[in-house]
């Protein structure tokens, strides 16, 4: 390999690299550095890490291109992707920074785990070959797996850590058994490779093969029906961990899964259909009618969670580069809002702590108007009401389906929806109309900013909307 070569790949993975090595400073700054100040500092940095490499994935990397001998690709869609996932992990960051300082659980660890995570999500992202891609799903799940069970004191937080540990050791097995199909019916790894063998002509094993792979990632989105591990990871692990576990990862999977069945599995599209499908069907109901009857806001937020990401692959079904767009918009949408949800559920704090049920938002509206407007906006957007930002996020996902002859689907998705607007609305009912003794501490600046920011963005967002679509429409992979 010459060195002009190496010298251009290398460039392909800038923001990776970025992120890589400054774990590994940072790692060694705060063992050399010790005391809070050098926490903050870690802290501080890492953020500045992450926005750094956003900057270096829109104008710092060296075009598009491979890597690796094609194993890595750096395309629009990684782009636009990675822009997207360190974007919302840095938000996360500032999220959990004041929340570890009250729980006493401020440590390095937490920021150079995120770090790594990300860094894995970059790599998802960009995988155009099945060890690649195992790659990078590993190096995010291994740092998850730790965040999960960050608060070492906390029975429920260990009991998070365990049950997302042992399930996604299941998924990462359906994962190697899937990929393991895949190279032995087409003899080879790279998807452009696989590509070629599935256009020669699909066999069984292959179909069996992508289906493990479907279900192995299905899980890293917690579609239904390997959603079983989500409720209780959301309920158990620290806050800000489950902020982090419900936008930046999710994001990596969904388009992790889109580039595989897109690219290398396109001309498979009438086996793998009927099976995304199907989760996306069980995904969106069992996310609906789960949450009905939740009165802790974090399992109702997972609940939401699993219904959406129904919603994302609903998207992914289409086939199509509409499908492709409305799954990008979709996702980038509905990360703002979660990231502002979960900014709502840290100012849940009273004298004596944190809280988390339902009915502690009661009176809210009297006490803390700014706040209740912002759930409220909040609220509305992730269910997908009219005249927010996540209505339109919602709207063309389901113009994708009906644009590539999914009316069955659409319909699902339509009524799904409408389900799911009652329990959004209900904790707007309760902020708005019932009443409580229960009175929060203000919360910390950066909470409260990103809080409101994310309430304001569900409808100032609107006039950039369209600048959004552009940006997403003009993403297509090679195949569509």
């Amino acid at each position: 390999m010459t060195a002009d070569l190496l010298s251009q790949e290398f460039s392909l993975l800038l923001p990776e690299v970025l992120l890589a090595g400054g774990a590994m400073v940072l790692l060694m700054l705060g063992v050399f550095m010790e005391g809070e100040r050098a926490t903050r500092l870690v802290y501080t940095l890492s953020i500045a890490a992450l926005v750094g490499a956003a900057l270096l994935a829109l104008f710092g990397a060296g075009g598009e291109g491979m890597a690796f001998g094609g194993a890595f690709v750096f395309d629009p869609l990684a782009k636009f992707s990675k822009v997207a996932i360190v974007l919302v992990a840095a938000l996360t960051l500032i999220l959990a920074l004041p929340y570890l300082d009250k729980e006493k659980l401020l440590k390095i660890e937490y920021p150079i785990l995120a770090i790594l995570a990300a860094t894995g999500m970059g790599m998802m992202v960009s995988a155009n070959d099945l060890i690649s891609m195992y790659m990078g799903i590993e190096l995010q799940s291994l740092a998850l797996y730790v965040l999960a069970a960050f608060n070492r004191d906390s029975l429920r937080a260990s009991e998070a850590g365990l049950k997302y540990f042992v399930l996604g050791a299941l998924s990462s097995g359906l994962l190697l058994y899937g990929s393991s199909l895949i190279y032995g019916f087409t003899g080879a790894t790279g998807f452009e490779e696989i590509a070629q063998a599935v256009a020669a002509g699909p066999s069984v094993g292959l179909t069996f093969g992508l289906v493990f792979v479907i279900c192995g990632l299905a899980f890293k989105v917690s579609a239904a029906p390997f959603h079983m591990w989500t409720p209780d990871v959301y309920e158990g692990a620290p806050t800000p961990v489950t902020a982090f576990f419900a936008t930046a990862p999710k994001f990596a999977a969904i388009v992790l899964l889109a580039r595989i069945l897109v690219e290398p599995f396109g001309g498979m599209i009438d086996q793998w259909r009927d099976v995304v499908w199907m989760i996306a069907a069980l995904s969106m109901g069992i996310g609906a009618f789960g949450a009905l009857t939740q009165t802790n806001i974090k399992r109702l937020l997972a609940y939401s969670s699993i219904s959406n990401m129904g919603y994302a692959l609903v998207a992914i079904a289409s086939g199509t580069n509409t499908g492709l767009w409305a799954l990008l918009v979709f996702m980038s949408l509905y990360m703002v809002g979660v990231v502002g949800a979960f900014g709502a559920v840290l100012s849940m704090r009273t004298k004596e702590g944190m809280v988390e049920n339902i009915s502690d938002l009661a009176g809210l509206a009297q006490r803390n108007p700014g706040l209740s407007w912002s759930i409220t906006a909040l609220m509305f957007s992730i269910g997908g009401l009219p005249f927010m930002v996540g209505f339109f996020g919602k709207f063309f996902v389901i113009y994708s389906a009906v644009d590539a002859g999914l009316i069955y689907l659409s319909i699902l998705a339509v009524l799904f929806s409408v389900v799911s607007a009652a329990y959004y609305l209900r904790i707007v009912k309760v902020m708005w109309f019932d009443s409580s003794d229960v009175e929060f501490v203000p919360s910390s600046m950066s909470v409260y900013w990103v809080t409101r920011a994310a309430g304001l963005a569900t409808v100032l967002l609107l006039p950039a909307l369209g600048w959004l679509v552009h940006r997403a429409f003009s993403v297509g992979l090679a195949t569509l």
